[in-house]
């Protein structure tokens, strides 16, 4: 049966077209938002490629998994997917995709886990630092101002999500700027980027040399942050927003000729000052669909046999 082969050819022709086509794209930087939701789409439908493909090989395989598999269907459809010849290397395909499921599957629960290790210990150096006052309830406020020397601020997310400034961050940043500063990590926390970050770290470090999944956490990382620009710039302008992010990280040596990890803030005050033109909503709604339309691709390819029996 070549359908699961046709399917795993189509995820990865889907895993090398699809990070070229989205990083010759025009519109990825002045519509965030729509590259993170075409991204997404596209390890979707490499996913669901690979889910399909492992569920006919061991419907293949397996006479009991095609039984279930198929149990609501007409005897027409399952002659279709010619279920009672077992391939050889169906039983194979199957474990093989099964195991890198459960990989992928390890990977985010370990990624889960650190981030949790991580807020868990920020929690405490912030008790630590910033300790209840006597009669204050530790979930009282959604807001912690911290005392550092260097301007920063954060969103710590949790069943009680807080947001830390700094004092110095308080001292540098006034009126509007701090409203910005704050409507940018409430971008974050809205729009659950860190969701987003722990699936795409999951599948680059399960699969280093899959260049969809590489590419989908180098591009949320820089996406994320240019969408909660766009979040905090729609309430308090452009101007006000690009004053505040050079005011959080003058300090810090980004604006400098040596290369530092926060490299990309120059790019994103730049994008502030310079807005680009807004795609069209006509455009917009066509590429949404478009990017809609790929995860589809792997269903229709799996209910051909089907549909063309039924038909």
């Amino acid at each position: 049966m070549m359908l699961p082969a046709a399917l795993l050819l189509l995820g990865a022709l889907t895993a090398v077209v699809a990070p070229r086509l989205l990083a010759r794209a025009d519109w990825a930087d002045r519509e965030p938002v729509l590259a993170l939701w075409a991204w997404q789409c596209a390890v979707a439908a490499v996913l669901l490629c690979c889910a399909l493909s492992m569920t006919l090989s061991a419907a293949t395989a397996w006479q009991a998994v095609g039984g279930h598999v198929f149990a609501p269907a007409p005897h027409v459809v399952v002659e279709a997917y010619t279920l009672g010849t077992a391939e050889p290397w169906a039983a194979a395909t199957a474990v093989a995709l099964a195991c890198g499921g459960a990989w992928s599957a390890a990977m985010l629960v370990r990624e889960v886990l650190r981030a949790r290790a991580r807020r868990r210990r920020r929690r405490s150096e912030l008790l630590v630092r910033a300790p209840l006052l006597p009669g204050e309830e530790a979930a009282g406020s959604r807001l912690v101002i911290l005392e550092g020397e260097r301007p920063d601020a954060w969103w710590l997310p949790s069943t009680a999500p807080r947001l830390v400034i700094t004092t110095a961050a308080l001292r540098r940043l006034k009126g509007r700027q701090l409203d910005a500063l704050v409507a940018h990590e409430e971008g974050h926390a809205q729009a659950r980027h860190d969701w987003l970050l722990h699936c795409s770290a999951a599948l680059a470090a399960g699969f280093p040399q899959v260049r969809v999944f590489a590419g989908f956490r180098d591009e949320m990382h820089r996406l994320v942050e240019l969408a909660a620009d766009d979040m905090a710039s729609r309430r308090f302008g452009r101007l006000t927003t690009a004053l505040a992010l050079v005011g959080l990280n003058e300090d810090r040596g980004v604006f400098g000729p040596c290369p530092t990890p926060q490299a990309h803030v120059p790019q994103r005050v730049h994008r502030l000052l310079t807005p680009p033109d807004r795609l069209t909503a006509a455009r917009r709604l066509r590429l949404t669909a478009a990017a809609a339309l790929v995860p589809v691709v792997p269903l229709l390819v799996a209910f051909v046999p089907g549909l063309r029996a039924l038909g």
